[in-house]
């Protein structure tokens, strides 16, 4: 057999663990962290919730986040590991906010430190497993032992300093005097906007010259302690929403997800802070269409999807458009309906050729042209007026979203 770690290597001479070790982990981690998550939802009841829910995702992506670290750290070159989790930013704040959300749940850090120790019985018996294969030396699994174990270690030490600010820190997104300012910017007049500086100093909020308002599926679990100090919320109503300063990006993305981890959202189009009364009311939309099955991504960006929101910003109008453009197929039987409008929507969207709408729909070239003499014998004269024509679709491009949509739900 080939030894993958030889036992004569610089790494263990220096007393550190070999980074190529890290190469032997990686493929383990994705079954691992499955593995683990199972075990502590077995042994652990307040984590025996569904993983689709807040506590699965934050469970699933503390123990997917942490294992990743650790092998990070086992295979950074020498001097750079050493440096430890309070050196790497996203792990600690990770670490800090999981003894948050305990500090908020109401509980002692008991339980979090019990899923610490199965996670750190359940690697080290797939490292048992997996070490023979390599003919690990002894010395090297007792050097992995330690760090595994002094790794845990800091994680808790971080979430217990998580946990002590949770419980001595007033939640500032809980504030009311934020909730009011929140409500304040969103329903004022442009003549107001001294009362709105006036407000936002008493709650010690600088007012952005742009805002991203953020639409969450109600009855949404937040942990308070993930959004970011500037981010006004109002999560306890039956539209729960957050403004964010400035515009929607990768990092107010991440916050947003470790704040309502699993849940559906939409965000709002960035605007000047007078008009954060629209972007709310877009991202609100699109959060309707997200959970209609209209639209499907668990985040929404409104501003990847302007049409649609226009489409059904007044679903009744688009009903009357629809019976004017298209009635005239009402005497087809359903099947003929569907044939003919799929080909009319795809050419009207395309202008192919009868090839190439064939090959979009995947169906014989001959059956297009058929289908397009149908077309042009039941319209007649309405596709050559323009006006018409971008009326037709229209109609089509909202049956099209309304099926896609049933056949989501």
């Amino acid at each position: 057999m080939s030894r993958t770690v030889e036992a004569a290597g610089p790494a263990e001479r220096a007393g550190r663990v070999p980074p190529r070790l890290a190469r032997i982990m990686r493929p383990e981690l994705p079954s691992l962290a499955g593995e683990i998550i199972t075990e502590i939802r077995r042994g652990i009841p307040a984590y025996a919730r569904p993983l689709d829910g807040p506590y699965g995702q934050v469970l699933r992506l503390s123990v997917e986040h942490n294992l990743a670290a650790f092998v990070d750290r086992v295979a950074a070159p020498p001097g750079a590991s050493e440096a430890g989790t309070r050196g790497d930013g996203d792990l600690a704040r990770t670490a800090r906010m999981l003894g948050q959300y305990e500090a908020h749940e109401g509980r002692t850090l008991d339980t979090l430190q019990a899923a610490y120790r199965i996670g750190g019985q359940v690697a080290w018996r797939r490292v048992m497993k997996v070490a023979p294969r390599h003919d690990i030396s002894s010395a090297v699994m007792s050097r992995l032992a330690d760090a595994l174990f002094s790794f845990l270690d800091e994680l808790a030490a971080l979430s217990l300093e998580g946990y002590l600010e949770a419980r001595e820190r007033p939640i500032p997104a809980l504030d009311e005097r934020r909730r009011r300012l929140l409500r304040r910017v969103l329903e004022h007049a442009p003549h107001e906007t001294s009362e709105i500086q006036h407000a936002a100093q008493a709650a010690g909020w600088t007012v952005p010259d742009d805002v991203t308002l953020v639409a969450v599926e109600p009855e949404s679990r937040c942990v308070w302690t993930a959004l970011d100090d500037d981010v006004l919320a109002d999560l306890e109503t039956d539209t729960p929403h957050l403004l964010i300063p400035g515009p929607f990006t990768r990092e107010r993305r991440a916050m947003l997800d470790a704040a309502v981890p699993g849940r559906r959202a939409a965000v709002g189009l960035t605007v000047p802070v007078l008009q954060a009364a629209d972007s709310l009311r877009w991202a609100r939309r699109g959060l309707d269409l997200a959970l209609d099955g209209v639209v499907d991504d668990r985040v929404v960006h409104c501003e990847d999807h302007l049409v649609t929101l226009w489409l059904f910003s007044d679903p009744a109008l688009v009903e009357q458009l629809t019976r004017r453009r298209l009635g005239i197929l009402d005497g087809m039987t359903r099947g003929q309906q569907d044939r003919l409008t799929e080909t009319l929507r795809t050419w009207l969207v395309t202008r192919g050729t009868a090839a190439e709408i064939a090959a979009e729909l995947h169906i014989h070239p001959q059956t297009v042209r058929y289908r397009m003499r149908k077309i042009e014998q039941t319209f007649g004269t309405a596709l050559a007026d323009p006006e018409t024509r971008f009326g037709i679709e229209v109609a089509l491009r909202a049956a099209h979203l309304r099926a896609a949509s049933a056949r989501t739900r």
